[in-house]
């Protein structure tokens, strides 16, 4: 079955600051070749550019977030010469490279370059039949020994990509690579949820807080970050409009 145009291999959406990149490869179960990565990094370019958008979800298709990396795909284009340049591996830089905040909501496989996908957002939200695998040293690749350890440390991410087993979803909330777990019918509306709520607070406070908190993971002076952060947003219009809104309704509470 041929694939879908690059216009339809993902469908990006914007409601209410909410932007959504859903993966639409099912045949495949949302596996990435070039096509689908150069479609994720263009629509994620367009919700980073939006001014509307204040968090973006990104989520899978039919009860699969992403089986990984298309094989059948880099394995044909080896064997015709060309020059792998791993599309899938940009696909998720992009992602990761995104100022505004990101919830992945993930229903079933998250596998490989799924996986590694996942952990490029800043939030995971999985139903209670998904599950994660890193097989990247079971193929002879490297998949995930960068964003794994910041979430489970450095040795369980060790054993996950040392040994390729499955995460299910209990065991990824328990260790740290979910932040919660749902069941499979109630994923949309705690997705919704969570989403309406962030996108209800301050975008620029938003960007800043999730720059200092990716530079203290990742040894940077994340502490004068913050200091500068909070100089150039303090007395802001945006600054100003919310704390005198939050002042009332601790004054209103207050009073009665």
């Amino acid at each position: 079955m041929p694939d879908p145009s690059a216009d339809t291999l993902v469908v990006v959406t914007v409601d209410g600051g909410v932007g959504r990149l859903r993966l639409n490869r099912p045949e495949k179960r949302n596996a990435l070749n070039e096509a689908l990565s150069r479609a994720i990094i263009d629509g994620m370019r367009r919700l980073d550019d939006d001014p509307e958008v204040v968090v973006i979800v990104i989520e899978g298709t039919d009860g699969s977030f992403c089986a990984g990396a298309d094989m059948a795909e880099m394995q044909a284009a080896e064997q015709a010469g060309a020059v792998n340049a791993n599309v899938a591996s940009r696909a998720t830089d992009r992602v990761e490279a995104s100022t505004k905040p990101l919830i992945a909501a993930i229903d079933g496989p998250a596998y490989g370059a799924g996986a590694a996908l996942a952990c490029a957002c800043d939030i995971r939200i999985l139903s209670d039949r998904s599950r994660l695998r890193f097989p990247g040293a079971e193929y002879g690749l490297v998949v995930g020994a960068v964003a794994l350890p910041r979430l489970v440390g450095p040795a369980l991410a060790k054993e996950l990509i040392f040994t390729s087993r499955v995460v299910e979803a209990d065991e990824a909330l328990r260790i740290g690579l979910a932040n919660r777990v749902v069941p499979a019918e109630d994923l949309d509306a705690a997705v919704e949820e969570m989403a309406r709520t962030i996108a209800a607070a301050s975008p620029d406070a938003l960007r800043w807080s999730k720059a200092t908190i990716n530079a203290a993971m990742a040894g940077g002076d994340a502490l004068a970050l913050e200091h500068q952060a909070d100089l150039l947003l303090r007395g802001s219009a945006d600054n100003t409009r919310r704390f005198a809104a939050a002042t009332q309704r601790i004054t209103g509470r207050s009073s009665r």
